[in-house]
């Protein structure tokens, strides 16, 4: 058996080993319990796990019959009927988490293993390697070339031209794990296919935009407490888009105190891990990058990090680059990005970044999460009393989260301007009077934007805002974008859907200091690898959003 095989082979390494580090809140809680003769303190939180055992069934069972009701009454009503798709979608996935707090995993797994396991798992593997990868190949074809034609088909060619490129410059081209590299890419198409070719897909993700859209947007409230209610319908960015961003961390602080971002987070870890065969540190940093953003995901398998490979630390940087944090997700929503190329463009880059980043650098060591799925809660010295104390804590520390963009917002544009005024200086020796930054990147990257299937006449346009993106940030491109759009000589809406993916990234310069920052701090041993890596991890990340862009070109 090959080495390439052997790594792809499940029976390997066995079933994966979900592990979750409790927190020293659920420690406190048992010790005063303890002290209390089996009852929990006044003072602690009540939750879950001090309702009486005997009312669990009956919360679950009202709650549950809640939930079928409304779904069918929304589903026979007038005026909810046409929101079936996500009404159902949701509604079934509680009522089978709720269910499944009584029925054993087993009534599901057993018989879908009795199926899977003789009738594809075995014979599969029994397949050669180069037979199994031949397969994957042509599946990967089969679904990208069907749902592209005619002008589209240059995406197509970008696609495999980008591919072709990171095998080109891999650290070690004979370690490539293909499966991973086309299971990753196939999960990215079909998601852009689900989202962008069918109605429920659409449906769905638009729900969830929309949703999340609403939510940010009552930190308008908040705002308007501190100043007028027209000041605040102006939509400034330093009152609109930083309170936002001050009210989602807040947010999220209380749902790692209740458990919830944990939850959800490994969930999508767990399904990452068993389809791209990656290590568990690396399914759960590249699952959380789109809901906690770069550097914070690495949080979550703290003690891991200055345990990683390269490997593992150059897909860490590359997941958190390729996506943009749900902090932010209120400023693109407010510069007129439809939020459901923002989510879909996020959820992409998650198997894109992880294909890339594996192409790129290839695993040659052994991870210490091999086969089991990690999700650190964060052993606090003085943790929170209560979910409002964690959401007043969460408070303060986005209030350094927004001053921090802010920032470096203010420096890096007020930096590029410094330099682009020397350029023009300089040009005008030459008989060039608008000599800037963006002026020689956008024909850098006219080749790039051409591959990702940007129409001729434009490229020179959406060129120009790639570099404005990578060499300032993607607050100053969605800006631009906007004015773009509101001119007199807009983009068509192909080009501009493009571009509003291509957009979708935090690969910058000001994201590179931060990423090295957060990463040194936490594997303080790996401070040069990190360096050395980092701008490695940043083209990967800037690439996958331009794949993820190009993918998005072939079906709109």
């Amino acid at each position: 058996m090959s080495a390439d095989q052997a790594s792809t082979d499940p029976a390997r390494h066995g079933a994966p080993d979900v592990v979750e580090r409790k927190s020293s809140r659920a420690s406190t809680r048992s010790r005063g319990a303890d002290r209390a003769g089996g009852q929990p303190r006044r003072e602690e939180q009540v939750t879950w796990d001090v309702v009486s055992p005997a009312l669990r069934p009956v919360i679950l069972l009202g709650l549950a019959a809640a939930i079928l009701g409304w779904w069918i009454c929304s589903t026979i009503l007038k005026d909810t009927r046409h929101r079936w798709v996500v009404q159902t979608f949701w509604a079934w996935f509680f009522l089978l988490v709720i269910a499944f707090r009584w029925i054993p995993n087993r009534v599901v797994t057993h018989p879908v293993s009795a199926v899977w396991m003789p009738c594809v798992q075995e014979p599969w593997y029994k397949l050669p390697y180069r037979l199994r990868l031949t397969v994957g190949w042509l599946c990967l074809l089969g679904i990208v070339f069907g749902s592209a034609f005619g002008d589209r088909a240059i995406s197509v060619l970008g696609l495999f031209v980008f591919q072709f490129c990171f095998w080109l410059s891999s650290t070690h081209r004979s370690a490539v794990p293909w499966p991973t590299v086309i299971v990753g890419l196939f999960i990215q198409q079909v998601i852009a296919m689900f989202v962008l070719k069918s109605g429920a897909g659409f449906k769905l993700f638009h729900w969830i935009a929309t949703a999340a859209a609403d939510f940010l947007s009552q930190s308008q409230a908040g705002a308007a407490f501190f100043f007028n209610t027209a000041f605040v319908a102006n939509g400034f960015f330093f009152v609109n888009t930083l309170s936002a961003v001050i009210f989602f961390i807040a947010f999220v602080q209380m749902m790692y105190y209740l458990g919830v971002m944990q939850w959800l987070i490994k969930g999508f870890a767990w399904f990452f891990f068993k389809l791209l065969n990656v290590s568990g540190a690396e399914a759960v940093i590249a699952s959380a990058s789109p809901f906690v953003g770069q550097g914070e995901s690495a949080c979550l398998v703290k003690p891991y990090v200055d345990l990683m490979t390269p490997s593992e630390l150059h897909l860490t940087m590359t997941s958190g680059f390729s996506t943009i944090s749900g902090s932010v997700l209120t400023a693109y929503i407010n510069l007129g990005v439809p939020p459901q190329n923002l989510i879909t463009a996020s959820v992409m880059s998650i198997p894109a970044s992880i294909a890339i980043s594996k192409m790129r650098v290839p695993e040659v060591d052994e991870p210490v999460t091999r086969g089991r799925v990690v999700v650190d809660q964060g052993v606090e010295k003085n943790p929170p009393a209560n979910a409002l104390h964690a959401f007043s804590r969460g408070a303060w520390f986005g209030l350094m989260v927004a001053g921090q963009i802010l920032a470096n917002v203010l420096t890096v544009v007020s930096l590029v301007s410094l330099v682009n005024g020397l350029l023009t200086w300089i040009g005008k020796g030459f008989g060039i009077h608008a000599l800037t930054l963006q002026l020689i990147l956008r024909y850098v990257f006219y080749p790039v934007t051409f591959f990702v299937g940007v129409p001729r006449n434009e490229i020179l346009r959406v060129a120009e805002l790639l570099a404005t993106k990578l060499i300032e940030n993607e607050f100053v491109g969605y800006t631009d974008l906007k004015a773009i759009m509101a001119s007199d000589n807009p983009l068509s809406q192909r080009s501009f859907t493009i571009a509003s993916y291509c957009l979708c990234g935090l690969a910058n310069l000001s994201s590179l200091g931060i990423q090295i920052g957060v990463l040194s701090a936490l594997a303080p041993s790996q401070a040069k690898v990190i360096a050395r890596i980092a701008p490695s991890a940043m083209l990967c990340g800037f690439i996958s959003t331009l794949q993820a862009a190009g993918i998005a070109g072939m079906l709109v």
